[in-house]
């Protein structure tokens, strides 16, 4: 059963890669690792770090590192703070100078779950200022997600689809910026570690701070759990 479900995944990934490759000149990558420290039933921290190319595993133009405390009102309600610095090179190269955009950003999130049999429906309000070498701005973003279970309810490795889609505005005209969807298949392998990966796609208006627009998606996601009462781990990536 176990190398059924590795199967599976595989086909799809590849099934998404062939389709996304044949549609466009190149494919980049996005990697993501994430890691959740949970140190009691409200509060967490999370750190992570992301690193992006224009082409598959080459051409690399980006990377990111961030990190912040949530806190957890109840299993449907969330509050999130962070900061991060966000890096943005030139495109025909790696790292190629000068850079893009140089840039350190804060926020404040909300997060609100709800669900229908056992999909869990995710509601992600982020706004965030943004300290760029370009000045000051600020972006409000919304995303919508599922986390749609693959097999059965009482499965010791959950496998999950995992749809979004997110839109990114400002407080300035033309105040839309960015609309960014993306399909992931998630395996958790322990409750330590979760495994996602599928195709992310990203429509930009006028945007200096990002290139691309698919993207092959890989992310690791570790919890630590430090309470004393253990929990499961979550497929949550900060983006």
């Amino acid at each position: 059963m176990f190398f059924k479900k590795i199967i599976f995944i595989a086909l799809i990934v590849c099934w998404c890669f062939g389709n996304t490759a044949g549609a466009q000149s190149s494919l980049g990558s996005w990697n993501i690792i994430n890691v959740r420290a949970e140190l009691n039933k409200r509060w967490s921290f999370f750190a992570e770090g992301q690193l992006r190319s224009l082409r598959f595993y080459d051409h690399f133009h980006y990377y990111e590192y961030k990190g912040g405390p949530v806190f957890k009102l109840d299993n449907n309600f969330s509050f999130t703070t962070g900061f991060g610095r966000y890096n943005t090179y030139g495109s025909g190269g790696n790292f190629k100078r000068p850079t893009q955009q140089r840039e350190y950003r804060s926020w404040l999130q909300v997060n609100m779950k709800n669900r229908i049999k056992r999909v869990e429906i995710e509601h992600r309000y982020r706004a965030e200022q943004r300290f760029t070498s370009r000045g000051y701005r600020n972006r409000f973003r919304y995303r919508l997600s599922a986390n749609v279970p693959l097999n059965g309810k009482d499965a010791a490795r959950p496998l999950y689809l995992q749809p979004s889609n997110e839109i990114f505005l400002t407080n300035r005209a033309p105040f839309f910026e960015r609309n960014r969807s993306a399909v992931n298949l998630g395996y958790v392998l322990s409750k330590k570690f979760t495994m996602q990966t599928g195709i992310l796609h990203q429509y930009d208006y006028r945007l200096t701070d990002e290139t691309g627009s698919t993207f092959f998606q890989i992310a690791g996601l570790f919890t630590l759990d430090l309470k004393k009462n253990k929990a499961g781990v979550r497929g949550d990536v900060e983006d």
